[in-house]
């Protein structure tokens, strides 16, 4: 088995700066419930040794209805070796059960991710499309998903990937940010 990545903690500044640009205008946090959260967060592991996905755990409960969505800061940076990526799904059950989506489809890490500003936060953004069409044809929304503190939600899988042959490594951009920032120099 390759070991590639190494999983750490975002710092406690980083975290509580994006903890509270994520929930702003909602109930607040103050700043111990924030650290409490910060203190608890557990690094995505394996379940079992022949478990693909690395499970992401919630740093805290949520409950989402039909067709609503919540952005999780997950406190989680990893470091990844060249030539591999990190891609994040939904757990397989919560898949099955509530139709639960990323709303990119699939979450990707790159390796050049985790020396961004943010510290390579990696943030996961998850919606439940549990719903059906009745008998007279309309939708109707069907299961809310419930999600206990230190639940897993979401799983990640390292995987490999190549390059062309006439791929010109030195001219790229450096990466400085998260989703579409591949495009943005440093």
């Amino acid at each position: 088995m390759n070991k590639i990545a190494k999983f750490s903690k975002i710092s406690y500044e980083q975290f509580k700066k994006d903890w509270k640009k994520t929930f702003e205008g909602e109930d607040s946090y103050t700043d111990q419930e924030i650290k409490d959260i910060y203190d608890k967060i557990q690094l995505p592991n394996r379940a079992t040794t022949g478990s693909a996905g690395y499970d992401f755990k919630s740093p805290i409960p949520f409950a989402l209805c039909p067709q609503t969505g919540i952005k999780i800061p997950t406190g989680i940076r990893v470091k990844i070796d060249e030539g591999w990526v990190l891609q994040c799904f939904p757990r397989s059950g919560l898949g099955f059960k509530y139709r639960l989506q990323l709303d990119n489809t699939v979450g990707i890490i790159d390796s050049d991710y985790y020396y961004s500003d943010n510290e390579g936060h990696i943030f996961i953004k998850v919606t439940n499309d549990s719903s059906k069409f009745n008998s007279d044809g309309e939708l109707e929304q069907t299961k809310t998903l419930c999600v206990e503190d230190g639940a897993g939600f979401a799983q990640g899988i390292f995987l490999p990937f190549g390059i062309t042959v006439d791929d010109e490594d030195d001219e790229k951009e450096i990466r400085n940010g998260g989703m579409g920032s591949t495009s943005k120099k440093k």
